[in-house]
């Protein structure tokens, strides 16, 4: 069984883009719900289909399974309900983790993300001074959450 740790929070600063490599992801949704998400995703040049079930705080389950890039395009354009997620995705080596940040384009420009994986919950990982408030566990930042309400949309 696929079992995702992850936790997130929000960027400050640009320190981290010094050593960062990105590729460019776009994605959609077939379903999104709080039980569950069907994510179709396209990264560079690859294509996967992403389920994902409900979570408890840093924790959910999650499987994910690469498809063929002409199928990713073509559930993107059809079957996923916009607007469609769009981000580079960079990876960050910090003290032994790999963060992923995610810098929003289109309707959630202006939306930086860090992410670490971890392998249980409770495990210790040093922050990085561009790692500010924790915003794990709040709705508005998942993906799928921003593909029905988009940071543009938000309210101060």
């Amino acid at each position: 069984m696929g079992i995702e740790i992850e936790r997130k929070f929000l960027i400050v600063g640009s320190d981290w883009r010094q050593t960062a490599v990105g590729t460019t992801y776009r994605q959609g949704y077939i379903v999104a719900d709080r039980e569950r998400t069907v994510r179709v995703r396209r990264a560079g040049e690859r294509g996967f289909l992403t389920i994902k079930g409900p979570g408890d705080g840093a924790r959910r389950l999650e499987f994910e399974y690469e498809i063929p890039i002409a199928e990713a395009d073509e559930m993107l354009a059809t079957l996923c309900p916009g607007p469609l997620i769009e981000k580079i995705r960079y990876w960050v080596d910090y003290q032994g983790f790999t963060w992923e940040i995610d810098e929003f384009f289109g309707e959630n420009r202006g939306l930086l993300l860090a992410e670490i994986e971890l392998a249980d919950e409770h495990q210790i990982f040093a922050r990085p001074s561009w790692v500010g408030a924790e915003v794990t566990g709040d709705h508005r930042y998942y993906n799928a959450c921003l593909a029905r309400s988009p940071y543009a949309n938000w309210k101060e």
